[in-house]
């Protein structure tokens, strides 16, 4: 077995954790389980809600590291069930119903994105779908008797849906008593969770303490905001997916706001205090420059990280193009501007491509284009037009030979 010291996890947890409830009783939980000669059971559920894993998300990952990383056992929930039914955290309407295919095409490569941050190998996964979905309406029923209304309308969510006259759905309280049991079912010793959980995660406890069981340590982490000051997420566009590619992760934390540096370096890097206050007090691209390499080592390895570097000096600092611009082929004649860019990999729709047309975030041959109507001919035989979309993306159209 590992060989542990509680002291030192618990030290490197006060960097990583907003909120532990209580402090004393995850002490108290450490000196038993070494002198039991055990691991602690520590539990983060996540739910396949998207397809992408952010690095928000790796804020609680990495505590379930640093806990492994001292010899105990993060145990791991794919809440398949869970995302069927969606977590109004932070909403103020009910989120839509994911169908079973929706909840398994996004968990598909879950395990191998958490896998950049977590050993996987050496954790115990589990997808709560194995006891909800062996659950038929009367268990559920009686899940629900293990709580009451008011208890569940003191979710701050709630209050405030409440104060706005806006509408609960009877189906929203069930979701704190499902993440609940998925405490009860693997006997949870400490669940970690983001601030937004925490309400979920003493759910757990009252469950547990219900069924004649020790109830869990909960364990907070602060949100992470996105590269615009934001909470991170998808919906809001602001967010930096695990497994990006290396470029382009390395530009999405380079366009971080200066002001969110200092989280980021925190929460995402074992960096020493005082080198991260010496990083900070010099020049902000250099110090984000370090905060992008250092993310990426993690992620990727250190040699991603120095060539993700030089390129992106090379690209922006430099005012270079990249060292590999793709050719993409492409029937000649003449054509909607959005179409090719749709078609160049450059835009993820037409309707997408003409929004950053709006926006001035397109150049052909160097110039900025800004009519979403606007059509480019690509002739036979002529030399490729270079097409470049927002600051990172860019693509060599040409007409195809016959």
């Amino acid at each position: 077995m590992t060989v542990r010291d509680s002291a030192r996890l618990l030290e490197r947890l006060e960097r990583l954790a907003s909120q532990v409830v209580t402090r004393e009783e995850l002490v108290a939980r450490l000196e038993r389980a070494e002198a039991e000669g055990r691991p602690l059971r520590v539990k983060m559920g996540i739910d396949p809600t998207f397809t992408e894993v952010h690095l928000g998300h790796t804020v609680p990952i990495r505590v379930l590291a640093l806990f492994q990383e001292h010899g105990h056992l993060p145990v791991l929930i794919l809440g398949d069930a869970t995302a069927r039914l969606g977590d109004p955290t932070g909403r103020n309407e009910q989120r839509p119903p994911l169908t079973r295919e929706e909840v398994e095409h996004n968990a598909a490569t879950y395990l191998e994105q958490i896998g950049r941050v977590l050993d996987v190998a050496g954790c115990e996964v589990h997808r709560n779908s194995e006891w909800f979905g062996e659950m038929d309406f009367f268990d559920a029923v009686r899940l629900a008797g293990k709580a009451t209304v008011a208890r569940m309308l003191e979710r701050d969510d709630f209050q405030k849906r409440i104060q706005a006259g806006l509408p609960i759905h009877l189906h929203e309280l069930l979701y704190p008593l499902m993440q609940g049991w998925d405490s009860v079912e693997v006997r949870a010793d400490v669940e970690v969770g983001g601030n937004d959980q925490l309400f979920n995660l003493h759910v757990g406890r009252m469950l547990q303490e219900r069924e004649g069981l020790p109830p869990q340590v909960c364990v907070t982490t602060p949100l992470l905001l996105g590269t615009d000051g934001r909470k991170m997420s998808k919906t809001a566009g602001n967010h930096v997916p695990l497994l990006g590619e290396p470029n382009d992760l390395f530009g999405k934390v380079m366009s971080l706001a200066d002001e969110g540096m200092a989280e980021w370096f925190r929460l995402l890097t074992d960096l020493a205090e005082e080198e991260v206050e010496a990083l900070l007090a010099g020049h902000p691209r250099e110090a984000k420059d370090r905060l992008a390499r250092e993310i990426l080592t993690a992620i990727h390895d250190a040699a991603a990280a120095a060539a993700a570097s030089d390129e992106f000096r090379r690209r922006f600092r430099d005012k270079e193009l990249p060292s590999e611009v793709p050719l993409v082929p492409l029937p000649a004649g003449e054509h909607a501007l959005s179409w090719v860019l749709r078609e160049a990999g450059l835009a993820a729709s037409s309707s997408e491509a003409r929004r950053l047309l709006s926006q001035g975030g397109v150049r052909v041959a160097g110039e900025v284009v800004r009519d979403e109507r606007a059509s480019l001919t690509l002739t036979a035989g002529a030399e490729p037009v270079l097409l470049q979309a927002g600051k990172r993306r860019f693509a060599r159209v040409a007409a195809a030979a016959d």
